[in-house]
């Protein structure tokens, strides 16, 4: 148990703790430091996926073409 972040983040849980011990071992993970840990990983693979679709998105713009309407009043 060396991270302080994940040590830090499980005494702030308080009413909480009793929760999340459940989630961890509905998961099948051993102990609320893998939880946690678990937890935390999988935020920043999120964050580093979006931040790479947002510079995919500004570098390759996508053309929206106008809608025709079929009928000429519109």
């Amino acid at each position: 148990m060396n991270n302080t972040q994940i040590l830090e983040i499980i005494e702030n849980l308080k009413g909480r703790r009793a929760y999340e011990e459940k989630r961890a071992s509905k998961l099948g993970l051993s102990s609320l430091y893998a939880y946690i840990e678990d937890k935390i990983l999988k935020k920043k693979a999120f964050e580093e996926s979006k931040n790479i679709q947002n510079k995919i998105e500004k570098d390759n713009p996508v053309k929206v073409k106008e809608k025709k309407s079929s009928c000429s009043c519109c």
